[in-house]
């Protein structure tokens, strides 16, 4: 079942999901209308030891007490006219990445309207279709995994646009998750 982040994470809450909560937290201040962004997560102790420089650029404490255990790392802006899944399959991420997120901006629409989709239109009309739709609900979905294959999701909606709003959970978008795993397959 997903959570709802009260400010900050939850008590409880793991390495991954502090990771994605603070990548929303991160993309929320860049405000909406933002370009699918795509970040490495990497090993915040590791990173400490193998690359002081970066990790000091980043600004983690020397002594760890007050450092995420993963810490995300933006990559260069996704090339402009490219399809996600064609570029997510272009991806071979190095040993020393532990896992990686990412964060899109969508249109949805309520499982009620389903049924008032016209039949037969193609990807193009669909998407201009659901634009123009009166209950169209734009969302920003930031969707993380690990090699390991630990998943973990935060949704926004942006007429409930807070921390205290953003919804929480392993399983809320499954296409995205199992396209960014597909980047660690080998």
């Amino acid at each position: 079942m997903p959570n709802v982040s009260p400010s900050g994470p939850p008590m409880a809450a793991s390495p991954l999901t502090v990771a994605v909560l603070e990548i929303d937290e991160y993309i929320s201040g860049l405000g909406w209308d933002q370009p699918a962004r795509l970040f490495a997560l990497v090993d915040t102790a590791r990173l400490r030891v193998q690359e002081p420089g970066l990790a000091a650029q980043l600004g983690l404490d020397d002594d760890g007490s007050k450092a995420a255990a993963l810490t995300p790392i933006e990559q260069e802006e996704l090339p402009a006219g490219t399809a996600l899944d064609e570029f997510l399959a272009t991806i071979a991420w190095p040993d020393a990445v532990v896992g990686c997120a990412m964060t899109v901006e969508r249109l949805m629409l309520p499982p009620s309207a389903e049924a008032s989709v016209p039949e037969g239109l193609n990807e193009k009309r669909l998407t201009e279709w659901v634009a123009e739709h009166p209950d169209r609900q734009e969302v920003r979905m930031t969707v993380a995994v690990l090699r390991d294959g630990a998943r973990e999701s935060a949704v926004r909606l942006r007429e409930k646009d807070s921390p205290s709003e953003v919804l929480t959970g392993a399983g809320l978008v499954p296409g995205l998750a199992e396209a960014l795993a597909a980047t660690f397959e080998s």
